[in-house]
């Protein structure tokens, strides 16, 4: 099957939310990419905060287009991801800015 032909058989609406997989799957293999150049710059093997967000972007990019598939194995493994990539993040602001983080005060976190 040609490419022409695959893409002449989708609805507007399949071909949205291949474009939302395809960002989705980009950023997500995006932050290793970038977590290897910013390792090469400090000479160490290190984890920079854009790496989370990066990792929460494509995540979410997948994760509607797996809702759109109906596929309960990439959804649930992308909301569990997800999940942990916000968790990081929430560890990070904390031991940067202690009990004043705002991310902490927005979701009420003791």
């Amino acid at each position: 099957m040609l490419i022409s032909e695959f893409f002449s058989n989708l609805t507007r609406s399949e071909i949205l939310f291949l474009i939302i997989g395809f960002l989705g799957q980009g950023l997500f293999a995006s932050r290793f990419v970038y977590q290897w150049i910013y390792s090469e710059k400090k000479g160490k093997s290190v984890i920079p905060i854009q790496f989370w967000y990066l990792s929460i972007l494509g995540g979410l990019g997948l994760l509607i287009y797996a809702i759109s598939r109906k596929d309960p194995v990439i959804i649930l493994g992308q909301l569990f991801g997800i999940f942990i990539y916000i968790r990081n993040l929430f560890l990070i602001y904390k031991r940067n800015n202690g009990k004043d983080c705002k991310l902490y005060k927005w979701f009420n976190i003791q």
